[in-house]
């Protein structure tokens, strides 16, 4: 009887003429650690690369990725030092139009005090040529333009002219000597008084304002002391020539 095939085969795997079985030593602890240090690197290689893999089919690039957030970076850094720049170039602005509104400021103050300076003189002029003629026909002393303005607290400041008429031949040598009325103001604290400066005798540094050298006419100008919580209400300004006790000219001014 003839055996099949398969049985044929067992028998050669397992009977007389099977083939010989080979025993090897088994691998040392570091072999086994390359072999399964080696197996690992090739699994985790393979899942990378696959996963890139995965992420480009996908549409999204990791490379492609990295390279977009670098060059945000770089405009972003680029951007902030522009913007640092334009801060700094609009703080020094600031302060180029803050001095140049100053300074602005201070001409249009210093134009100002010159179209008033201008217009005063040009007035001044035109009264002391109508006074010129005037005081040819007259001879004597004559107090004009008499003013009184008050100037910060409890200051006051006075104006006036001094001319001489006719055709004098030498200079007059004198002095004012100014008398003001002073009383409460309306603010003034309770026990206020009123009462009569006399200048010099009250305020000498005055004195050098208040002396009279000149041929035709002389300008006086200065500033009175007033007491604290008063206010001046009149003046009254007489001319002594050098030597006279009584006075060569005189004039009152009401302060409303």
């Amino acid at each position: 009887m003839i055996a099949p095939p398969w049985w044929r085969r067992v028998r050669r795997q397992f009977g007389i003429s099977a083939p010989q079985m080979m025993v090897r030593p088994p691998l040392p602890w570091w072999g086994r650690g390359i072999v399964i240090g080696t197996l690992l690197a090739i699994v985790a290689g393979t899942w990378w690369w696959g996963f890139d893999f995965g992420q480009i089919l996908g549409g999204w690039n990791r490379q492609e990725v990295q390279a977009r957030l670098s060059v945000l970076e770089a405009d972003s850094f680029k951007h902030q030092t522009e913007a640092q720049e334009l801060r700094a170039r609009n703080t020094a602005l600031e302060s180029q139009l803050t001095m140049n509104k100053g300074t602005q400021d201070s001409l249009g103050r210093q134009t100002a005090e010159l179209a008033d300076e201008n217009r005063e003189l040009r007035e001044e002029l035109a009264f002391l040529q109508k006074l010129v003629l005037d005081s040819s026909k007259q001879s004597g002393i004559q107090i004009q333009r008499l003013s009184l303005e008050p100037e910060g607290e409890d200051m006051w400041r006075y104006r006036l002219l001094v001319v001489r008429g006719g055709s004098p031949k030498d200079e007059f040598d004198g002095n004012l000597v100014l008398q003001a009325a002073f009383a409460p103001a309306p603010e003034a604290p309770p026990g206020t008084r009123s009462g009569t400066l006399t200048l010099p005798d009250d305020q000498p540094a005055a004195k050098s304002a208040l002396a009279l050298k000149f041929k035709y006419y002389q300008r006086v100008e200065g500033r009175i002391h007033a007491p604290a919580g008063t206010r001046i209400t009149a003046l009254t300004v007489r001319c002594y020539e050098s030597g006279q006790g009584s006075p060569r000219a005189t004039r009152d001014l009401q302060v409303s």
